[in-house]
């Protein structure tokens, strides 16, 4: 099982199925091996995380479905937060394309931005842990060129919910019902798959 969610890293995730599964493999899976980090499993996070977007931003399928995937860099390389956006980004941006892709990147630089920017912001005791890794409070120049990001309102919404979605116990749905929306947005990346290089 474990070199089947590692593999995507290398070369992208290409098929519905195949994030399917990787979604499913979150049952049970947390931010950090030895369970001391958020309340809820990546699972339950992923729903809550989209079932907020869902309903603040009901039109934008491509934010909920970042919101879906954004933390799979967990599942895929285990205990490395500072990257974990990362890996997460590379292997979704073949099937789900940029927009979605530039979202989960940023969706731990708008943690940093908004702990620079909005002192005395509430985060989690892990992500407060992990944002050490992660960089720190960014400078003010780094907030500037965040903030300058065309993706930079979305991937702070997308953050806010990041950090409203660990409640345990929180009713999300089910995984299966998120399956014709990430068909959607793959349908819509596939036909400019070919004309971008």
């Amino acid at each position: 099982m474990e070199s089947r969610t590692q593999s995507p890293t290398v070369t992208g995730i290409r098929t519905v199925d195949a994030l399917m599964e990787l979604l499913h493999a979150c049952r049970g899976a947390w931010d950090t091996p030895d369970r001391s980090g958020d309340p809820v499993d990546l699972h339950d996070h992923a729903l809550q995380t989209a079932a907020l977007l869902r309903r603040s931003h009901p039109a934008d399928k491509e934010l909920q479905i970042a919101g879906l995937v954004h933390d799979i860099g967990h599942l895929l390389r285990p205990g490395d937060d500072a990257g974990h956006a990362e890996h997460a980004a590379d292997a979704v941006r073949p099937l789900l394309g940029r927009r979605v892709a530039a979202l989960v990147r940023l969706h731990v630089p708008a943690k940093r931005y908004l702990a620079a920017t909005e002192p005395g912001r509430a985060l989690s005791p892990q992500s407060a842990l992990t944002m050490r890794a992660q960089g720190g409070l960014m400078t003010r120049e780094e907030a500037a060129r965040f903030a300058a990001d065309p993706h930079a309102e979305d991937a702070i919404t997308l953050r806010q919910a990041d950090d409203a979605g660990k409640v345990i116990g929180l009713d999300a749905g089910v995984m299966e019902d998120w399956r014709p929306v990430l068909e959607l947005v793959a349908a819509a990346v596939r036909p400019s798959r070919g004309s971008r290089s």
